[in-house]
């Protein structure tokens, strides 16, 4: 066995030939003195510590450094805290502390000196899509969510099985991952940690009969929930509903949110911007011309929108107008609202719908026509015939591309004694 690289035992203060527990006694020793939260400029230090007691520690890892050396996977370039736990980590599990406010910024009132309340790990949230309709977001909706979460099993506290039952995993040492190396090239070998196959990452192990009989070992078990929400007036597409430590229970963890994000479906009639509605409606050529009292719209409550439209006041093709105050609740502000803006088409009557004589009379009500143009010299006389614009731009030419270049040809060319010039 080479013992020509012993620099991470320097480092620790421990010979080559350190046990672990002399090198766990060294580590624990220099840790309290060096860290960052006692000794804020011995930054550099705590980490040349910790990642030396990390190679060391591990049996595997040591064996690596003391064949290779520092610059062998075990060394600086190979395990490291990349694929490990981190400093802060490795120091909580070392003494029962957390990171958070720092080791030593908080010692336990009802724990022996020294000691500190580990910060509570917290799960993570779960987000799901709640579909509602424009009209759930004007009127507000009280609505049901059923469910499925992971709750701790209450039979076994979360435990898995039997206290005096549950063993730590001797493969893993109780760290649920170990290291295996592998070689990525001629002389050259990689350290990778990997989950610890006799425990599944728990650390832990006991027997199949030590079991929980609810959950079997998982620690938790399904449970099917109904939650009540309340959507308010006024909430916005995208808007977030959280639900308090609604989401998967995990033990020993603080239970995370379920977010329920709202999913507008688009609606038949009106659009959304902001606390505004659009929407677009038509009338007859007889209204536009010469007003109307009538329920113009029915409203997301239910409410029909009575309009009076005086006669005179012409309503022309694609003209917007607004109704104040019959847009969308604003959020927390239910009796305010914004506009609601109305966009107008007109509809014309079919061909033919009246005779020659009805529309002498009906142009005599209308103002005059304006006055004819001049005519040119030369004058066309063409018909109009339906057309559709997405045909615009469709055709292309078809003539002869010599004759196109005879026309170039002729027209470059000046009969005898002309003479072209340009100013």
């Amino acid at each position: 066995m080479m013992r020509g690289d012993t620099k991470y035992y320097d480092t620790l203060g421990v010979s080559p030939d350190a046990s672990d527990s002399e090198i766990k006694k060294a580590y624990r020793k220099l840790a309290m003195q060096y860290h960052p939260d006692k000794n804020p400029d011995a930054g550099d230090k705590f980490k040349e510590i910790s990642h030396a007691y990390e190679t060391l520690s591990d049996p595997e890892s040591r064996d690596m450094y003391d064949r290779y050396g520092e610059d062998g996977p075990g060394g600086a370039g190979g395990f490291g805290f990349g694929g490990g736990m981190s400093q802060e980590e490795m120091f909580a599990q070392m003494f029962g502390g957390g990171g958070g406010g720092g080791f030593f910024g908080g010692m336990s009132d009802d724990g022996p000196p020294g000691s500190r309340r580990s910060r509570t790990r917290r799960g993570e949230d779960i987000s799901h899509n709640l579909n509602v309709t424009l009209e759930d977001l004007y009127n507000g909706k009280t609505t049901k969510l059923s469910l499925e979460k992971n709750i701790v099993c209450g039979l076994c506290s979360g435990k898995g099985g039997k206290n005096h039952a549950i063993k730590k995993c001797t493969t893993c040492d109780g760290r649920g991952v170990k290291l295996v190396v592998r070689q990525i090239g001629p002389g050259m070998m990689q350290q990778m940690q990997v989950t610890c196959s006799g425990c599944d990452g728990e650390g832990q192990t006991m027997r199949e009969k030590d079991k929980c009989k609810k959950c079997k070992g998982a620690k938790v078990v399904n449970e099917k929930k109904v939650m009540e929400i309340f959507i308010e007036k006024g909430m916005r597409n995208g808007e977030k509903i959280p639900m308090k430590g609604e989401a998967d229970q995990l033990p020993d963890i603080e239970t995370g949110d379920v977010i329920l994000v709202l999913q507008q479906k688009p609606h038949a009639l009106f659009e959304r911007s902001g606390a505004d509605l659009s929407c677009k409606i038509t009338i007859p050529l007889i209204e536009a011309l010469c007003g109307f009292s009538k329920i113009l719209i029915t409203h997301l409550d239910g409410r029909g929108i009575h309009v009076d439209q005086p006669a005179g006041h012409v309503i022309k093709p694609g003209q917007v107008k607004k109704i104040v105050g019959e847009g969308m609740p604003h959020f927390k502000r239910p009796i305010d609202k914004g506009d609601l803006y109305i966009t107008f088409e007109v509809e014309f009557p079919k061909d033919g719908w009246a005779t020659a004589a009805s529309l002498k009379s009906l142009e005599a009500l209308l103002p005059k026509r304006g006055a004819a143009p001049k005519e040119p010299e030369l004058v066309d006389h063409c018909t109009l015939e339906e057309g559709d614009i997405d045909d615009y731009g469709a055709q292309t030419h078809t003539g002869n591309a010599y004759d196109s270049d005879d026309d170039d040809d002729m027209h470059g060319q000046a009969g005898p004694g002309v003479q072209c010039a340009q100013s």
